[in-house]
C-alpha cells in the first residue's frame, strides 16, 4: 500500500526541505514567530524566495514586531517595502498591524475567523499562519500547492476558476495531516517552488511521483491548465523630472486610487506640452532633455514611460505649503516609498549627474 501523500512528503522535507529561512528561525519556547511568518506569507505572494528574502531581513530589523509595524508611519513601511510591488500588499499589513493593536492586544490573533477578517489576510495566508507559527490543523493552497495538487489528482481547468478551486481547497484539507501540521505546509510549498515547477518539473525525484496523474498520463506540460488568454492594454505617459541647482528632484504623492496609490513619484502628463505646463507651474525652468523611454509592465496593462528632464530648475513658491509635494535630495529618497521603475530612474540620472 502506498503511504498517504503527506507521509511521503514529509520524508522528503526531512532530507531535502528548507529548513532554515529567515521566517522559520524559532523563538525561545520553540514556537515560530507568527509575526515573521505573516510576514513571509505577505511577501511571497507573487514574489519567489530569493527576491523576498533579502527583503524581508531589512523589513524585520527595522520593523522587528507587529507592535513596530503598527507604529510606523506609511512613508516607513512603503520605504521599505520598495521594489516587491503589489504595493496594496503593504497597505494591509501595515493596517491589519494597527487593528491587531487596537482590537487584539497588539497580536495576531490565533482564531481562523478573527485572522482572516484582517486586511490582506485570506484563506490561505490565515491557514498558512496558524500553521507554521502554532501547529494548528489548516490547511493552505497558494500557487505553488495549486500545481502540486492540480498535477497529482489530474484536475483540468484553470486554477482560478471557482470550480476548480473549491475542489482544490477539498483536496488540500484532506491532505493535511493532524501532526507536524507546520512542517507539512513547508514541505508542500517547498515541493512546488523546487521539483513541482512550472516549468520543467523534475518528476524523478518527486516523492510523489508513483500515483501522480500528470505524470503517469504525460500532462506536466498541461497542467495546472492556463488562464485564457487576455489582451494587455497600453498606456502612455511623461514623466517630469525638476531637478533643480542642488540637485533636488521634485516628487509628488500620488492619490488614494489606482497604481503606485500613496507612493511619492513624479509629476506626470499626457504628452511633453502638457509636461511643460506642469513644469512651469512648479519651477522657473529653460530648457528639457527627453531621456529614452521605456516600458513597465503592471499585472493588468503596460506603462509607455516617456522621462522629461528639466534640469537646474528654480523652485517655485508655495511648494512647501502643499503636503503632496516636495524637493527631495538623493539621500532622502531611500526613506520613501518610490515605484521601482521612478526609483531605478533617478538612481540612473543621479549617476550621469
Amino acid at each position: 500500500m502506498t503511504a498517504s501523500l503527506a507521509t511521503r512528503l514529509l520524508r522528503w522535507f526531512d532530507r531535502h526541505g528548507r529548513k532554515d529561512l529567515p521566517w522559520q528561525h524559532a523563538l525561545d519556547d520553540g514556537r515560530r514567530d507568527a509575526y515573521r511568518v505573516w510576514l513571509s506569507e505577505v511577501m511571497l505572494q507573487q514574489t519567489q524566495v530569493a527576491t523576498v528574502v533579502g527583503y524581508f531581513e531589512r523589513f524585520v530589523n527595522a520593523l522587528p514586531s507587529l507592535r513596530d509595524l503598527a507604529a510606523a508611519d506609511e512613508d516607513t513601511v512603503l520605504a521599505l517595502w520598495s521594489g516587491l510591488g503589489y504595493y496594496r500588499r503593504a497597505r494591509f499589513l501595515h493596517r491589519a498591524a494597527q487593528l491587531c493593536a487596537e482590537q487584539h492586544g497588539g497580536e495576531l490573533p490565533r482564531d481562523f475567523a478573527a485572522l482572516s477578517a484582517l486586511p490582506g489576510i485570506g484563506r490561505s495566508t490565515a491557514g498558512a499562519i496558524l500553521a507554521q507559527a502554532h501547529g494548528l490543523r489548516f490547511a493552505i493552497l497558494d500557487g505553488n500547492v495549486k500545481r502540486v495538487l492540480t498535477r497529482y489528482h489530474g484536475i483540468h481547468g484553470h486554477p482560478g476558476e471557482s470550480a476548480v478551486e473549491k475542489q482544490l481547497w477539498q483536496h488540500a484539507e484532506a491532505h493535511t495531516p493532524t501532526s507536524r501540521v507546520a512542517d507539512y505546509t513547508q514541505a508542500i510549498m517547498d515541493l512546488g517552488a523546487t521539483l513541482c515547477t512550472r516549468s520543467r518539473p523534475r518528476c524523478e525525484d518527486c516523492p510523489l511521483a508513483a500515483d501522480c496523474v500528470a505524470y503517469r498520463d504525460d500532462l506536466t506540460t498541461q497542467l495546472p491548465s492556463r488562464k485564457p488568454p487576455k489582451s494587455i492594454p497600453t498606456r502612455a505617459t511623461v514623466m517630469l523630472i525638476l531637478r533643480d541647482r542642488h540637485g533636488r528632484v521634485l516628487l509628488e504623492r500620488r492619490g488614494p486610487q489606482g497604481v503606485w496609490s500613496g507612493l511619492w513619484s513624479l509629476p506626470e502628463a499626457s504628452d511633453p506640452d502638457g509636461a511643460w505646463r506642469i513644469a512651469q507651474q512648479h519651477a522657473q525652468i529653460d530648457d528639457a532633455q527627453a531621456l529614452a523611454p521605456f516600458t513597465h509592465v503592471f499585472s493588468h496593462y503596460r506603462l509607455d514611460i516617456e522621462p522629461l528632464l528639466f534640469d537646474r530648475a528654480t523652485a517655485q513658491r508655495g511648494i512647501a505649503d502643499n503636503p503632496q509635494l516636495r524637493w527631495c535630495s538623493a539621500g532622502e529618497l531611500g526613506a520613501l516609498g518610490l515605484p521601482a521603475p521612478v526609483r531605478s530612474l533617478l538612481l540612473q540620472i543621479n549617476d550621469n549627474a
